[in-house]
C-alpha cells in the first residue's frame, strides 16, 4: 500500500489537495475514491475542488448529494462521468444496490464516495480504489491521507 499525507492549513489549500487527489488517481489507475472524515472535516469541499480539476462539464460546484444520494455531474475531460456519492442516509449496503451502486463502480467511469463504510461490502478493496481520509485538527487545519494499493 502506498500512502500520501498533505496538511491542510484552511479551505485555500483544498484545490492544491484535490490536484494530489487527481494525480494520484491517473497515477495509480484508480477510478474509486472513498472519503472518510467526520461531519464538517471537508470531505465535499474537497470533492467539489475535485470535480473541477477533473472538468466534469456538467459541474456547476459539487454539492453534497445528501439528499438524492448520488450526483452525476457530466464527463471529465478524459471522456469518463463522473459521480459522487453521499452514502450518510443509507441504513444498509441493500440500500444502495437498489440504485445500483454496483453498476457505478463497475463501470470505469469516476465513482467519489463519501460515508463508503455504510455499503464498504460493495466496494472493491484493490487496485481501482484509492481511500482518502480527511481528519479535522483541534486548530482548524486538517491532515489528508490517501492510500492505494
Amino acid at each position: 500500500m502506498t500512502e500520501t499525507t498533505l496538511h491542510i492549513t484552511g479551505l485555500d489549500d483544498m484545490p492544491a489537495a484535490a490536484r494530489t487527489v487527481a494525480d494520484t488517481m491517473a497515477r495509480r489507475g484508480c477510478h474509486i475514491a472513498t472519503f472518510d472524515g467526520e461531519m464538517g472535516a471537508g470531505k465535499t469541499t474537497l470533492i467539489r475542488a475535485l470535480v473541477e480539476i477533473l472538468g466534469a462539464d456538467g459541474c456547476d460546484g459539487a454539492n453534497s448529494p445528501s439528499f438524492a444520494i448520488a450526483n452525476d455531474y457530466g464527463r471529465a475531460a478524459d471522456g469518463r462521468n463522473v459521480y459522487h456519492f453521499d452514502l450518510y442516509r443509507l441504513e444498509s449496503a441493500e440500500e444502495a444496490l437498489d440504485i445500483g451502486f454496483e453498476d457505478y463502480l463497475d463501470s470505469g467511469d469516476i465513482c467519489l464516495i463519501e460515508w463508503p463504510d455504510r455499503a464498504e461490502e460493495l466496494i472493491p478493496d484493490d487496485e481501482s480504489r484509492m481511500r482518502v481520509q480527511l481528519s479535522l485538527l483541534p486548530d482548524r487545519s486538517r491532515e489528508l491521507r490517501i492510500a492505494t494499493l
